[in-house]
């Protein structure tokens, strides 16, 4: 049987099964979410039959931030690590399918998300004259190495449709949990992102934007400071005090201004972002633990003026999270008291796995790409509807 033909017989199945893959900013690995998905449009039904996340060693994390949110780079080494990462992600789908018994002919589609290394929203520079981004790890070598149709670059044809290829968590989350009560579904991941889904008997439109940053500022610091990946459970913020001048400075950029939708990445909140901040304001004497506690205080105060902002038009009765911010402790629970009228739980109510949500968010999209229709994406504000997702045969 030829490939189209085969592309077809699993457009035309009940069910189809759906590896879905993620590597966030965080760098700490790829996300593998096995999804059973039915039907498609406002008729999908999900289920997550299995998720892990496989690390990635340390020279691949330091080969991945050579060129990850620079502007200027080695562009043999981009070249190489678009195909080996490629390749290592379709090695380690293989090596997860092997640990749970199943057999790579028994998946219909891998969704690859791939690596981003730089996302460019036009209106962070007056250079750019419209949207572009870049995300690696070549669809056509994870299709080899897995002998599996492989579904991948899905920001590309979400910029082309006049979007600025993110956050794209919107139309998996407006087909799967929009309810009877209005949602706000938060991903706090490095850059942390929502989607406002509106009650069913609202006429209103979902919303998705990103806020600002998420875990990346804090990761960044104290990666430079401490040589840890992350503030476990947010204890050293938690012991430090947030500095009101230091704050200011942070939350003086016309991005917080900006109505949604609105994206943002690394390549503005970065270290040189807060060291221009720490200047600024006269703090560069903090301590790391005032610093961490700031950068907390910066993620929650742009989390809580976006919900301030969508409270305005309507009412959340609910927020559900997802993410690794679930993992900093003092930042969910100060979080919560700056939001202690509305409920507050993880995905995991949902019955997503909050650390799968991304991956299983993907598969979707690539569901919807071989089997849906783009005219029935509902309704997102100022984001266009399109099916997205390039297909990479095996050979």
């Amino acid at each position: 049987m030829n490939q189209v033909s085969k592309l077809q017989q699993i457009a035309e199945k009940s069910s189809r099964r759906i590896i879905g893959l993620m590597s966030g900013t965080s760098l700490d690995g790829l996300d593998i979410a096995l999804c059973r998905l039915t039907g498609s449009a406002t008729e999908t039904q999900l289920e997550v039959e299995a998720f892990n996340t496989l690390p990635y060693d340390q020279a691949l994390v330091n080969e991945i931030k050579a060129v990850f949110a620079q502007c200027t780079v080695n562009l043999e080494q981009l070249c190489h690590l678009n195909a080996s990462i490629g390749r290592l992600h379709g090695q380690m789908v293989i090596q997860q399918l092997s640990e749970w018994q199943i057999a790579p002919t028994a998946v219909d589609l891998i969704a690859s998300h791939g690596q981003t290394v730089f996302h460019a929203p036009r209106r962070t520079s007056d250079s750019l004259n419209f949207d572009s981004t870049l995300q690696i790890g070549d669809g056509d070598h994870i299709a080899h190495e897995t002998g599996i149709i492989t579904v991948c670059d899905f920001r590309q044809r979400h910029i082309a449709a006049g979007g600025e290829g993110a956050p794209l968590v919107a139309y998996g989350d407006s087909l799967l949990f929009r309810a009877e009560e209005s949602r706000l579904l938060l991903n706090i991941g490095g850059i942390a992102n929502f989607t406002f889904l509106p009650a069913m008997t609202m006429e209103s439109y979902v919303i998705c934007s990103d806020t600002g940053p998420g875990n990346t500022l804090m990761d960044q610091f104290i990666q430079q400071q401490r040589s840890q990946r992350f503030d476990i459970n947010g204890q050293l913020a938690a012991s430090g005090t947030s500095n009101s001048d230091l704050l200011d400075a942070l939350l003086d950029h016309n991005y917080f201004s900006a109505p949604f939708p609105k994206t943002t990445g690394p390549e503005l909140f970065n270290l040189q972002y807060l060291n221009q901040a720490l200047t600024r304001s006269q703090t560069n004497t903090l301590s790391d633990q005032d610093v961490l506690a700031t950068l907390c205080d910066f993620t929650i105060q742009t989390i809580v003026m976006a919900i301030k902002q969508l409270n305005k038009t309507a009412n959340i009765d609910a927020i559900y999270v997802s993410g690794g911010g679930l993992q900093n402790t003092y930042l969910m629970e100060t979080l919560q008291a700056h939001c202690e009228e509305i409920n507050m739980q993880s995905t995991a109510s949902l019955g997503i796995n909050p650390d799968a949500k991304e991956a299983v968010l993907f598969a979707l999209l690539a569901n919807e790409c071989v089997a849906g229709d783009a005219s029935t994406t509902q309704a997102i504000h100022a984001m266009p509807s399109t099916s997205m997702g390039k297909i990479c045969f095996p050979s």
